[in-house]
């Protein structure tokens, strides 16, 4: 099964669940009882898979290397990068981010070296599930996704968006090849985590909600730029005194 249906299956599965399933501490996630399950399960799979590859992945390649591997997939990323900033009336933030492909790919090497930053241009992180934070849609349930980790509707929709208009998707007709530079890509953003992940662990008393908790802000954060509205609460509810 493609990655697509497998984040479709598990939307449906879940929206599916919505009706049913408790609310836990937090409004936003109607589905933890749910999510829960699949966060132990996606846990499980990264202690023993993906935490053993990427360290092994690190322990074979010299650090240099792996900045080459990050920063090459880095710059593909820049394109979609470009086209979400336009798509959000954020025409200088796409010409800068467009440019920083060009720098890239040229001066660069194919973006094995991050030229642009060094020009003074900085790297930006946005996708489809921003553009439709910043068009006002709102983002619906948290929920975790088989394999690839905390999301919302809407975000989840984002990422189908996204994976349609991956550059590795588009470009690369050879379906090993491109399984085999998902996996580098996987691998290589891994064990960029590892240590951020070691933090999580030591720090939190239960992972489930930290990380949640903490994932849902960065995602507003992002929406708005490092700038949210304040959020509502009770006491907007309450006469002025």
């Amino acid at each position: 099964m493609s990655d697509l249906k497998r984040l479709c299956a598990a939307l449906f599965f879940a929206g599916s669940l919505a009706g049913c399933a408790t609310s836990g501490g937090n409004p936003a996630d109607p589905l933890e009882r749910v999510n829960r399950v699949t966060f132990a399960f996606n846990d499980v799979a990264d202690k023993v898979v993906l935490i053993p590859v990427a360290k092994g992945y690190r322990a074979v390649f010299p650090g240099f290397v792996r900045t080459g591997i990050a920063n090459f997939f880095s710059n593909l990323e820049d394109v979609w990068i470009s086209v979400n900033d336009v798509l959000q009336g954020k025409f200088q933030e796409g010409l800068e981010d467009a440019t920083r492909v060009i720098f890239n790919s040229t001066f660069g090497i194919a973006g094995l070296f991050d030229f642009a930053s060094d020009a003074g241009l900085a790297k930006r992180n946005e996708d489809f599930g921003q553009t439709l934070g910043w068009w006002g849609v709102d983002s619906g349930p948290y929920v975790v996704i088989p394999f690839l980790g905390p999301s919302t509707f809407r975000d989840g929709f984002g990422l189908l968006v996204d994976g349609r208009a991956d550059l590795v998707y588009r470009a690369v007709d050879d379906v090993p090849l491109r399984n085999s530079l998902y996996a580098t890509r996987a691998i290589s953003n891994r064990a960029n985590l590892l240590d951020a992940s070691s933090v999580v662990d030591q720090a939190a008393l239960d992972r489930y909600s930290f990380v949640r908790d903490a994932w849902l802000q960065r995602r507003r954060n992002l929406v708005y730029d490092g700038n949210p509205p304040r959020e509502r609460d009770d006491s907007d509810d309450e006469p002025t005194k």
